[in-house]
């Protein structure tokens, strides 16, 4: 990171602008066998999309409250930095009739349908594809996003003191996510190059922490599982091994 980096958006734009085609996020859903790859510059284009879906067409604005109802995914990080970019408050796992727009994935559809104000889905499939019929009530993420532009400007700047993120009852701003997420890193002994896997829940501080905003901040990557329970004896070591993973949370 550089020292003018205040708000998770700016940890992005400074790994883009370092080495935009080390890997930043590698994903793997051990229920359905995916595995997704996304270079630093793969991810920020993805973000951008995102962060262009969510001020234009969706009219969000900053100190909008976004709830997130989304597992552990490569998408899900994906929106994180995209709200970040646009100065949206992320609710992770937040109520959605409290929230002034919502983003869900297949299982959560019904609880979604609370929020009053744009419902985004996403169906969560291989290479972010579409649903087979899009839910009634909702966007899907997977047919709008494509079409956005590849880059992306805020209409007003965001404020790192403002609040960025909501998990597990606390609020925290930007800058605050920033600086835990710095400290996270010295505490789990990233640093560039660090390659850490992670197979905890998005639905903690812990969680996010560890799954995606430490190592951006550190100059590092995250190999992300979800359902790693359902490998196969030493599966978790062989991945280890050929993912050349540093460090490993569960």
């Amino acid at each position: 990171m550089n020292a003018t980096d205040r708000t998770p958006a700016d940890l992005l734009r400074s790994a883009l602008a370092e080495d935009p085609a080390r890997p930043l996020v590698t994903f793997y859903d051990d229920a359905t066998g995916e595995r997704v790859e996304l270079s630093v510059a793969t991810f920020a284009n993805w973000v951008a999309k995102t962060a262009n879906l969510l001020q234009d067409d969706l009219g969000a604005e900053p100190g909008d409250r976004l709830a997130l109802l989304l597992p552990a995914h490569w998408q899900t990080a994906v929106w994180l930095l995209a709200c970040s970019s646009v100065g949206v408050l992320v609710d992770v796992g937040g109520a959605a009739a409290d929230a002034d727009l919502v983003v869900s994935g297949p299982d959560s559809l019904d609880a979604a349908l609370d929020c009053s104000g744009e419902r985004v889905a996403l169906a969560l499939r291989p290479l972010g594809g579409r649903f087979p019929q899009p839910p009634a009530g909702f966007v899907d993420y997977a047919v709008e996003v494509p079409s956005q532009g590849d880059r992306f400007a805020p209409y007003a700047p965001v404020d790192p003191q403002a609040p960025a993120l909501a998990v597990g009852g606390t609020e925290l701003t930007g800058a605050e996510v920033v600086r835990h997420a710095l400290s996270d890193a010295a505490e789990l002994g990233i640093d560039g190059g660090a390659r850490l896997l992670s197979a905890r829940s998005y639905e903690t501080w812990e969680g996010l922490s560890s799954g995606l905003f430490a190592p951006l901040a550190a100059g590092g990557s995250v190999v992300l599982c979800r359902n790693i329970e359902q490998l196969a004896e030493g599966g978790l070591e062989k991945r280890v091994e050929s993912e050349r993973v540093t460090v490993t949370v569960a």
